[in-house]
């Protein structure tokens, strides 16, 4: 069903999101660690901020999860009905 709203009311395919952020959180942290390691600084400073930003995208994402079939609809939750237009 498109509406012309799909921006406002587009739902995030959360399940997908999780493991791609469990994905950046190890690869983040084994890039962290190694570059220490290495004693390259810089790069390990990036992939800390990296680390970081995964790390909190990851706890939005369980977040959403977490509140149900709003933010994580089934096969069963209809698509949201437009929102109404007023003058």
């Amino acid at each position: 069903m498109r509406t012309g709203s799909e921006p406002r009311t587009a739902r995030s395919a959360l399940r997908a999101r999780f493991w791609l952020s469990v994905w950046g959180l190890v690869w983040a942290l084994f890039g962290t660690v190694a570059f220490t390691l290495a004693g390259r600084t810089g790069w390990a400073i990036a992939c800390g901020v990296l680390l970081l930003i995964v790390t909190i995208d990851l706890a939005v994402v369980l977040r959403h999860i977490r509140q149900g079939p709003h933010y994580q609809p089934g096969r069963d939750i209809p698509p949201y009905e437009p929102p109404d237009k007023r003058p």
